[in-house]
C-alpha cells in the first residue's frame, strides 16, 4: 500500500496542504483520479446520497460532473485535529439549460493512516445566480490560480 502525504496527524500547515490538494483533485472533474483519494471501503454523505467505496463515488462524482458542467470550485481549511479536517467551500457552475448556480457547504473528513480519506460528510446547499455575479473565473484545463481569491477573500 502506497501512501498519499500529507499524512496524519495535521498540523496547520499540513491541514491547509491537504485541502489545496483535494480542491485541485476536484477541479480535474475526473471521477477516477478523485476516487483514488479515498480509501477503497471510504463512506460518503453528499447531501441526500450515500456511497461506500470508490466504485459508488466514480459513479456519484459521473454523475455530478454530468450536471454541473464549468465547475469550478474553492475550499477552505475550518478546523482540523489529528487524522480529522473539517472545510468550507462554494463552488460554481451551470446547468445545460445556461443557469448559473453557486453551492456553499461544509465537509468532515476522516483520514486512514496512510492518508487516505475514508469518510467524507458533506452538507451543501445552492442558489442561481446570473453569469455577471459568478466569482471563480480561471481556466477549467488546471487548478485554481494561486493568484486567485480564496473563500474568505470573497466573504464567503
Amino acid at each position: 500500500m502506497s501512501n498519499r502525504p500529507p499524512l496524519p496527524p495535521f498540523n496547520r500547515d499540513t491541514a491547509i496542504q491537504k485541502v489545496r490538494l483535494a480542491e485541485d483533485g476536484w477541479n480535474t472533474r475526473n471521477p477516477e483520479k478523485v476516487a483514488r483519494a479515498y480509501t477503497e471501503d471510504s463512506w460518503w454523505r453528499n447531501r441526500a446520497e450515500f456511497a461506500q467505496g470508490r466504485a459508488e463515488i466514480v459513479g456519484l462524482l459521473s454523475r455530478k460532473w454530468t450536471r454541473e458542467l464549468e465547475y469550478r470550485l474553492i475550499k477552505e481549511l475550518w478546523a482540523f485535529d489529528g487524522n480529522r479536517i473539517a472545510v468550507r467551500f462554494a463552488y460554481e457552475y451551470h446547468d445545460d439549460s445556461g443557469q448559473w448556480y453557486r453551492a456553499y457547504g461544509n465537509e468532515n473528513w476522516e483520514f486512514a493512516e496512510d492518508g487516505l480519506m475514508r469518510r467524507r460528510h458533506a452538507c451543501i446547499n445552492e442558489a442561481p445566480i446570473s453569469a455577471s455575479e459568478r466569482k471563480f473565473h480561471w481556466d477549467l484545463s488546471g487548478p485554481r490560480p494561486i493568484e486567485h481569491p480564496g473563500l474568505s477573500d470573497f466573504g464567503f
